[in-house]
């Protein structure tokens, strides 16, 4: 069989894909690649100014590039509320949830959450069922969440989901990225119920150059750190572009099965698309349900299943 590459997408023309944290990394990648397939893509981001800068490098390397940039601030549930209300168009055809942040020092959001799980995890999870009607309401629409490898760090504590008894932030990571799939896995399930054609399923880059990798050292000041570890993802790790792959793959191969989980092929770390294992706790029902129910009482967003 042919390894998959972009030049597999299929013509986007008429669609409408947001994908969040599209300002740099795998992000920017696939924003790029669906907008040159057509699509009309927004590009929602926490900075304006890094976000406008997002789009007009796309227009610039794709002239007829329909681009756009709006505000979304996953740390803060008034912003995702707010880029759902302003959301233009009745139609949604592709929701990319990717932004993330990996192993910062503890810290809270807006509303209080853990930082990782605020963001990685209930941000998503709220964006999702705001826009979840305009998902219903569009034939072939898919929702992608981006998780990660490291996954395989932990599972959820659904009785200490914001790291309060003790914080690890590797762990910490971990338990967003795992909770990435259960959401996936949950709501799979809940849109078959429901006799949904949506497509949920989850993708992760494996080890690609994005600015990740040094965001919590930076913050930090650990300036060796940030160094050693640039150097390591600079000789070690894939492009930023062959790591959104499985993200673009996820999104728009014909027969994507929901609850699937795409990664890159060998060995989880680089390469083209391919089906990526993953930990059991992250196929288990009741947790998923579980950590369903915390997530819509935290976020007090309830999914509404009519188109």
């Amino acid at each position: 069989m042919t390894a998959w590459t972009t030049r597999d997408i299929p013509d986007q023309s008429g669609r409408t894909a947001v994908v969040t944290g599209a300002n740099s990394g795998i992000g920017l990648a696939a924003a790029r690649e669906l907008a040159r397939r057509g699509a009309r893509v927004v590009l929602a981001c926490r900075s304006e100014a890094r976000g406008r800068e997002a789009v007009a490098r796309i227009t610039a390397d794709i002239p007829s590039a329909e681009a756009e940039f709006a505000p979304l601030d996953l740390a803060d549930l008034s912003s995702v509320r707010d880029f759902a209300g302003a959301f233009a168009g009745e139609q949604l055809d592709l929701l990319i949830n990717n932004a993330g942040v990996m192993a910062l020092p503890y810290g809270r959001t807006a509303d209080g959450f853990e930082t990782q799980f605020g963001v990685n995890h209930l941000g998503h999870f709220a964006l999702t069922g705001l826009l979840l009607p305009k998902l219903l309401g569009t034939p072939g629409a898919r929702i992608v969440t981006v998780s990660s490898g490291m996954h395989f760090l932990s599972d959820v504590d659904i009785a200490d989901l914001n790291s309060e008894r003790k914080y690890r932030r590797w762990i910490a990571y971990g338990r967003s990225k795992s909770a990435n799939l259960l959401f996936t896995h949950e709501l799979a399930r809940r849109l078959a119920r429901a006799g949904s054609e949506v497509v949920a399923a989850a993708a992760h880059p494996g080890f690609a150059r994005t600015n990740l990798q040094t965001a919590g050292p930076r913050m930090e000041g650990r300036r060796l750190t940030e160094r050693v570890s640039a150097a390591g993802t600079q000789v070690l790790a894939q492009s930023a572009e062959a790591g959104a792959w499985p993200t673009l793959y996820a999104a728009t191969a014909p027969g994507v099965r929901p609850d699937s989980f795409t990664g890159p092929r060998f060995v989880g770390w680089r390469g083209a698309p391919a089906k990526s294992v993953r930990a059991k706790w992250t196929l288990d029902d009741a947790t998923g349900e579980r950590l369903w129910a915390a997530s819509e009482q935290l976020t007090g967003v309830t999914y509404s299943w009519e188109k």
